[in-house]
């Protein structure tokens, strides 16, 4: 999922349609823009954004 915006310990994040809220505390060094590996509401780790892009496709 892609950041869209920051507060605090959370993250605004996003792919397609669907918006959702994660925690970013296991994360630090999270930045709007960045890919990130959600799981059950938590940013679990960061994704290299042309792997993301790759996955994404092959989504679609």
């Amino acid at each position: 999922m892609k950041v869209k915006k920051l507060a605090g310990e959370f993250a605004e994040v996003e792919t397609g349609r669907l918006i959702r809220t994660v925690n970013i505390q296991m994360l630090p060094s999270v930045k709007v823009g960045d890919y990130l590996l959600v799981h059950a509401g938590f940013a679990i780790g960061k994704i290299d954004p042309g792997k993301a892009q790759e996955t994404l496709a092959l989504l679609q």
